[in-house]
C-alpha cells in the first residue's frame, strides 16, 4: 500500500484527507445545530407561537433594511394589482 503522504495523480493525499475530515466534522456540527434549531421551533410552537411567521421574521431580519423595504413595497404593489388590498 502506498504511503498516505505520497502524491497520487498529483494530489497530496494527506492534505486532501485533512480537508475531507474537516468538512465531515463541520457537516456533523451543522446537523447538530439544525436539530437544535428544530427543537427551539418545536418549543415555540408548543407555547402557542406561529412557527411559520417566526421563520418569516428571521428571514426578514437577515435582510438589509433597504432590501426589506423594497420587497415590502413590491409586495404591496403586487397585492394591489391583484385586488388583495382595498
Amino acid at each position: 500500500m502506498a504511503d498516505s503522504g505520497a502524491e497520487t495523480g498529483g494530489i497530496a493525499a494527506d492534505h486532501l484527507k485533512s480537508f475531507i475530515e474537516r468538512i465531515e466534522r463541520l457537516e456533523e456540527e451543522k446537523a447538530a445545530i439544525a436539530n437544535d434549531v428544530k427543537e427551539v421551533y418545536a418549543e415555540a410552537k408548543g407555547t402557542g407561537f406561529d412557527v411559520k411567521i417566526m421563520r418569516q421574521i428571521i428571514r426578514l431580519r437577515k435582510m438589509e433594511p433597504n432590501d426589506r423595504a423594497e420587497q415590502e413595497e413590491l409586495l404591496d404593489i403586487y397585492m394591489r394589482a391583484v385586488g388583495m388590498v382595498a
